[in-house]
């Protein structure tokens, strides 16, 4: 399971293209493809356990020979496996040793085995004393932990290495882990805490196992504009040299966050429309295509509402190059949700901001804890009076 640097590792290419294999909106003709590259991946690694998975779910048609093939390959090595552990444990050092587990633990990451691979990985870990080498079985069980969509596992192996950080650890592993907590806390919705995980790894990117530049950079720019206010954006991303190094290549991107920025409404509606087919199939941002579309939507639309007290809804949709109809029912839902700070005077078409002032949103704040805190306070003594 290990990569080349510079080079995706090769399971987590793996799952994007049974992904995309069994995305709705991928052509038949792409599948195709998708399914020659997923068996060609399968076969060559010998991956016996998904193969059968696949098979059973009716991804892939199950070829009896190559299954037994692929067993009989797996029994072989696990045979040369462990005569080298015993080997090692007989005649070698504690190095040796070490060395002889840690290659049975990435055979089993490499056919796929998952719970094998686990054990394993904690009896290598049993034999690694140096931080970095126990760090680097963090970083397997975290790949593992993405290919598999694993979030109890990630966060687990995340934590795990928070603490082995305490022991010591170099700074180039801490920045990896950056990128792999951002990675997980962009799949479980958390953007702000992406974003600025990402932005603090932008210029000491090495996760090419994960993903490669250009999507870090895709993801970046995604989670900051949600997340970030204009000055911040302006400052961290809109002129920052990395991302303007490569955001060019990445179709819709740049004009995406451009437009925003320079409010250039109508060509932000242009690039919005591509960018969503990027997130739509992405594997990580898919299941929050709706969150983050919702997102976008309450940023530029309180964007354009914060410069008026008072706007015609016809002057609006002509901005957004949209129908009045269309941004009627669009702000409606999102005010009846209480994201954007307007009212709706349908009989003179127009639109009236009430943006709440924020010393008085935070007197209120603190009045309603006062409320609930005197409310504890008073049950609290009841019980203690009796």
């Amino acid at each position: 399971m290990e990569s080349t640097e510079g080079a995706q590792q090769t399971h987590l290419t793996l799952a994007n293209n049974l992904f995309l294999l069994t995305h709705p909106d991928v052509d038949d003709i792409d599948k195709v493809r998708l399914r020659d590259d997923v068996i060609s991946t399968v076969t060559q690694d010998d991956m016996a356990p998904l193969y059968e998975s696949l098979g059973a779910s009716g991804v892939l048609e199950i070829d009896q020979k190559v299954l037994d093939d692929m067993r009989v390959k797996i029994a072989d090595e696990l045979n040369k496996l462990d005569e080298k552990i015993a080997d090692a444990e007989e005649n070698l050092g504690e190095s040796e040793v070490r060395e002889a587990h840690l290659a049975k633990s990435l055979f089993f990451i490499r056919i796929g085995d998952k719970e094998k691979a686990l054990e394993q990985l904690k009896v290598t870990e049993g034999k690694t004393v140096a931080v970095g080498q126990r760090m680097d079985l963090v970083f397997y069980t975290l790949q593992m932990g993405f290919f598999y969509m694993d979030f109890d596992l990630i966060s687990k192996s995340i934590d795990k290495a928070k603490n082995l950080f305490e022991e010591g650890g170099d700074w180039e592993r801490k920045n990896r882990l950056k990128v792999y907590e951002g990675l997980y806390c962009m799949s479980t919705r958390n953007f702000k805490k992406a974003a600025d995980l990402f932005l603090d790894s932008i210029s000491t990117f090495t996760t090419y196992e994960i993903f490669p530049y250009d999507t870090f950079i895709f993801y970046t720019v995604l989670a900051s504009i949600i997340s970030l206010d204009r000055v911040s954006l302006k400052q961290k991303v809109v002129d920052a040299p990395e991302i303007l190094t490569v955001i060019g290549k990445i179709p819709f991107l740049s004009e995406f966050m451009n437009s925003l920025y320079e409010c250039q409404y109508k060509s932000f509606f242009s690039a919005f429309a591509g960018i969503s087919k990027h997130i739509k199939l992405d594997r990580y941002l898919n299941p929050h295509f709706r969150f983050y579309m919702r997102e976008i939507r309450t940023v530029v639309y309180s964007q354009f509402l914060e410069s008026y007290k008072s706007v015609t809804i016809e002057a609006m949709a002509k901005a957004f190059g949209v129908t009045v109809d269309f941004i009627d029912l669009e702000l409606s839902r999102f005010i009846a949700a209480g994201k954007l700070h307007c009212k709706i005077d349908k009989v003179a078409g127009v639109l009236e901001t009430n943006r709440p002032d924020a010393k008085n949103a935070l007197y209120q704040a603190t009045i309603k804890q006062g409320d609930f805190l005197l409310n504890r306070i008073q049950k609290l003594s009841r019980v203690i009076d009796l």
